[in-house]
């Protein structure tokens, strides 16, 4: 009954894994409510600006790009990309696709395509290269300042088609000529590809970790039926527990895809307590079925109760403010709980259900020394000897533990915090060596923008409300105004102040004049003049201080080092305003009146590209964007960046009524990461009081409660100073590997303390208690730490940067958790034993 129940059951639930969706945007990091990122969505929408991906080719042949051939391939190349399903064909940017911004005449500028066609020799060729040095947009964007390389970037509708997109684009590369070398790379294929490869590695890591656990039990208890039980556990909580999370809608994100790698090596956990115990009691000829019941009544309070605690380390990512760490925090609880269930309901019916035969061959691999003249194992032979040491060099080990507890700590003060998408790769994955190749040759592929607000809006319409309102009134007084005039005014005016149209006052006004009187006029004049003095202040980013503010924080940061390149309007303003006054380098500069940037930015618009203005301003030029252009996506990098920003606003004070806010990828990718340090933080804490708390109800004790949580406390410490002393950068696979240890050293510390106060309540006598503790408690603590490392240990071989950190970590965590409840508890026990194991009268 049990059994078909199970395989119905998990069959069931399973099914559900068909509709998987994988997602690795780490905007999905922040919720959807989350502030910065409803700004960064706006700003997109505002600007028209869209996920990119950056296409580079670095010349083979020749000193430059700037050869036929190179330059040839490149055309076609662009023309190509804009046949591409789901690329925004207007917005693709490349040599090809550009305007020459020159001279016509005296005030008279002309706009022609950069390359129309490819240069067919030589001359042409270096005639379009000192085209390109004018034109401050294509200098190291669109072509490198060593002029060695040029990129082509590929707006995309949808960041979920960038690997698609990046694929075709590889096909279009293949069909080229060989004069150049070409890289593909940008967040949004960054990511996508590490999206399919994650898919990819799902099936992967999950069998190899059920064959190392399955070979390592069948090691340890030399038989492959009983082995077969903890398996089929292990398999059942992880498609139980993952066809759960996709059945509730929930997408695979890059820690939720960890789940079955983490659950598989965690689900066998008791039944390897509950297999070791068994092995060690049952006897030839003994009933089966009456040894697993014993056991498992043993058993089944540590067990509960280490399910409960490692579960609690996992629920507390739920604390978390990133949605992904939530639900894998909440899954992978849900699968601990589960695996206990099935496991206590499970494995004695499998048991007691095995054969005499199978149970008899056991034994004897297992205890029979004259069978095989069997050596004990090694863990039988170690456990012993390190047992005794710590019992007798306990105060050496208590303080070699605070030696290295101390020297932890400072290394978890040497933490950086620190993650980047692109380091997700190996670092001779494509992905990366493009990231590395055009970050060499250009200004940087990694962006962020900077955004600048004017916020006085309501206060200049209310203004002009007010003003227009006198002049009605005084015109009423004169009767200077045709009553017509004064209802049509007051009909617009009777809207309000915050729905005041100044288009729509514009224009009645305009239309009033044909009809009016020779005073009404004056009247009209006046209100007009006010209105337009109005929509000029309103316009904020045609305003020459403005720009000029703009253009001197473009000049700062470029003298930082951290921006590679900026770009706003004022480059397009000074390119345009040197071609209309005379073409010389001295007219590159921004006109000295409103109405001349005005007369700038409406040449710009008779371009093949007016849209492209829109990119750096709204329509009603009330916000303006700086795009940044950086050589990292490091977050340190773009801290550092927001940092110089805000120093050099603290000098050089904003213009009135105006703000400053960020936007872009490299942005986002800080604030998640920021939130997830404090979200981690907290929910450490938290699970930390709520395990303490459990411990001490376990245990009836607080000393033990406490002793319960030297392991954990141990290792955490230690885990995160070997990563400050290591320089390994604190991100997200990191940050999680707390709620394991938590759960996972706590486990171990349960049985040991539970199974020394049975022992010592048996026997009344110390040395006796440890001799039995480090025979088959010790084991099955020491297999399960093995069982539990190794089951991470195909994650060395994924080629994602994330999983292999986890596997190292876990392998570490487990030895040092192992080794801590195995050394460290017993010298703490031995030294505190007149207090903690008092005999009997």
């Amino acid at each position: 009954m049990i059994y078909w129940g199970l395989v119905l059951f998990t069959l069931s639930i399973g099914a559900l894994i068909s509709l998987i969706k994988v997602d690795t945007d780490p905007e999905n990091m922040l919720s959807r409510d989350e502030p910065a990122r409803i700004y960064h969505n706006q700003i997109k929408q505002e600007f028209a600006l869209s996920d990119l991906i950056v296409v580079g080719a670095v010349a083979k042949t020749g000193e430059t790009i700037f050869n036929p051939q190179s330059l040839a391939d490149l055309k076609v190349l662009s023309d190509e990309i804009k046949q591409i399903e789901g690329v925004i064909v207007k917005d693709v940017n490349a040599i090809s696709t550009i305007d020459n911004i020159e001279q016509a005449g005296e005030g008279v500028i002309r706009f022609e395509w950069l390359m129309a066609k490819a240069p067919t020799d030589e001359q042409s060729a270096i005639e379009l290269q000192q085209k390109t040095r004018r034109l401050p947009f294509v200098v190291n964007s669109l072509v490198s300042g060593d002029e060695k390389a040029a990129t082509i970037y590929v707006p995309i509708e949808n960041k979920d088609e960038s690997y698609r997109i990046s694929q075709a684009i590889q096909v279009l590369i293949e069909q080229l000529s060989n004069a150049n070398e070409y890289h593909i790379t940008g967040l949004p294929v960054a990511e996508d590809t590490f999206g399919v490869e994650m898919f990819i590695q799902m099936g992967i890591s999950a069998p190899a970790a059920a064959a190392v656990i399955y070979l390592l039990m069948l090691y340890f208890f030399r038989s492959a039926s009983l082995v077969v039980a903890p398996m089929i556990v292990a398999m059942a909580t992880v498609i139980i527990v993952m066809g759960a999370m996709i059945g509730m809608g929930f997408t695979v994100h890059i820690m939720s895809s960890m789940i079955p790698i983490f659950l598989m090596p965690i689900a066998v956990v008791d039944s390897v307590h509950l297999m070791s115990e068994f092995a060690d009691r049952y006897k030839p000829g003994s009933d089966a079925k009456a040894e697993i019941k014993k056991v498992t009544q043993h058993l089944f309070q540590p067990m509960l109760f280490t399910s409960i605690t490692s579960a609690a380390g996992f629920f507390s990512l739920a604390l978390t403010p990133i949605p992904p760490v939530q639900i894998f925090g909440v899954y992978v609880g849900l699968g601990i709980l589960l695996a206990f269930l099935v496991t206590i309901l499970f494995i004695p019916a499998y048991v007691s259900r095995m054969n005499d035969i199978a149970l008899r061959n056991m034994q004897e691999k297992l205890h029979s020394a004259s069978s095989a003249d069997r050596k004990p194992s090694i863990l039988a032979r170690l456990l012993p000897i390190w047992g005794g040491f710590s019992i007798a060099q306990n105060k050496l080990v208590i303080i070699v533990a605070l030696v290295v507890t101390a020297i932890s700590i400072v290394g978890i003060s040497k933490i950086q915090i620190n993650d980047n998408p692109v380091r997700w790769f190996k670092s001779d994955h494509q992905i990366r060596v493009a990231d590395r190749v055009l970050n060499h040759h250009f200004a940087g592929t990694y962006d962020a923008h900077l955004v600048l607000e004017f916020t006085g809006r309501e206060d200049l319409i209310r203004g002009l409300y007010g003003e227009v309102i006198s002049i009605v009134q005084q015109a009423k007084l004169n009767q200077s105004l045709s009553p017509e005039s004064i209802n049509a005014i007051e009909t617009i005016l009777s809207k309000g102040a915050q729905s005041l149209s100044i288009q729509e006052l514009n224009q009645v006004v305009d239309d009033l004049l044909f009809d009016e009187s020779d005073s009404g006029i004056l009247v009209l004049e006046q209100i007009q003049s006010v209105v337009d003095e109005s929509e000029a202040n309103l316009k904020q980013f045609t305003l020459p201080r403005n720009l000029a503010y703009i253009e001197k924080l473009q000049s700062y940061l470029l003298e930082t080092a951290l921006v590679g390149k900026s770009n706003s309007v004022v480059d397009l303003v000074k390119t345009v305003n040197r071609e209309l006054r005379s073409g010389s380098d001295s007219d590159y500069a921004i006109p000295e009146t409103q109405n001349a940037v005005a007369q700038t930015l409406l040449q710009f618009q008779s371009s093949h590209r007016p849209q492209d203005l829109w990119h750096f301003v709204t329509p009603d030029y009330t916000k303006s964007l700086i795009w940044l252009q950086m050589t990292s996506g490091d977050n340190q990098d773009m801290k550092a960046v927001i940092e110089s920003v805000e120093g050099f606003v603290a000098n050089n004070p904003l213009p009135e009524n105006i703000e400053l806010n960020w936007a872009g990828k490299a942005y986002l990718n800080l604030i998640w990461q920021d939130k997830m340090v404090a979200g981690m933080f907290d929910s450490l804490v938290s699970a930390f009081a709520i395990v303490f708390i459990m411990m001490v109800i376990l245990f009836r004790s607080l000393l033990f409660g406490l002793l319960a949580m030297l392991p954990l406390s141990i290792t955490i410490i230690f885990m995160y100073g070997m990563i400050g002393w290591m320089g390994k950068y604190y991100d997200m696979p990191i940050a999680v590997l707390s709620a394991l240890t938590l759960g996972l050293s706590v486990d171990f510390a349960i049985h040991f303390i539970e199974r020394t106060r049975a022992y010592f309540k048996e026997h009344q006598d110390w040395q006796t208690t440890m001799k039995l503790m480090f025979e088959e408690p010790a084991r099955a603590i020491s297999r399960n730490a093995l069982v539990i490392a190794l089951g991470f240990t195909p994650l060395l071989l994924a080629p994602l940067v994330p999983y292999i950190t986890v596997g190292a970590f876990l392998a570490a965590i487990m030895a040092v958790s192992a080794l801590v409840t195995i050394l460290v508890l017993p010298a703490s026990f031995t030294l505190l034993k007149g207090i903690l194991f008092k005999v009997a009268k």
